[in-house]
């Protein structure tokens, strides 16, 4: 994947508040989107993996150390990844799994240790500007307690495996 233009735009909230800022790099072999809270504060950078047999992102910290991996993996119907963390809260490794369809980009994201659907992604099909702009527009639906920045870093993951598949 090399991302060209650089790939930069906002994260809202559905009143439109942007809560994060993500910045791509521009000539970027690994397609590196800077992920920052609306203070300006570099929360992590995610970044596609080579050498994996399936298409796999990273999310790393500013001191580059990886904090998160989300692999994708063949399913029969539809796409699956799975995102594999350590828990800052219980220093657990965590597990969740991505359902969905990488084409009409609509998952869920489900917490593997108890089977509860933590966010829902959806692609805002219907906007003419996104259209036009050949920008994609998405709703992703977080549960209460939940990582917004996480949750946006799978959809981000979601987004750059769909333009994959396109190019």
């Amino acid at each position: 994947m090399l991302s060209l233009t650089g790939d930069s735009f906002d994260i809202k909230l559905a009143n439109g508040t942007p809560i994060f800022r993500v910045t791509g790099k521009v000539m970027s072999i690994s397609g590196r989107k800077s992920v920052y809270d609306m203070s300006g504060n570099h929360l992590f950078d995610i970044v596609k993996e080579h050498m994996h047999l399936h298409t796999t992102f990273a999310a790393v910290d500013p001191k580059d150390r990886k904090i998160m991996e989300v692999k994708s993996s063949f399913a029969l119907i539809g796409s699956k990844a799975t995102a594999t963390f350590t828990s800052p809260s219980t220093g657990k490794s965590e597990s969740l799994e991505m359902k969905g369809n990488w084409l009409s980009t609509s998952a869920e994201i489900v917490d593997t240790s108890n089977g509860q659907v933590v966010a829902r992604i959806d692609r805002n099909a219907l906007k003419a500007r996104d259209f036009f702009g050949g920008k994609q527009t998405y709703a992703l639906t977080v549960a209460p307690g939940v990582d917004m920045a996480l949750m946006a870093a799978m959809c981000i993951c979601l987004d750059e495996k769909k333009n994959d598949n396109n190019g």
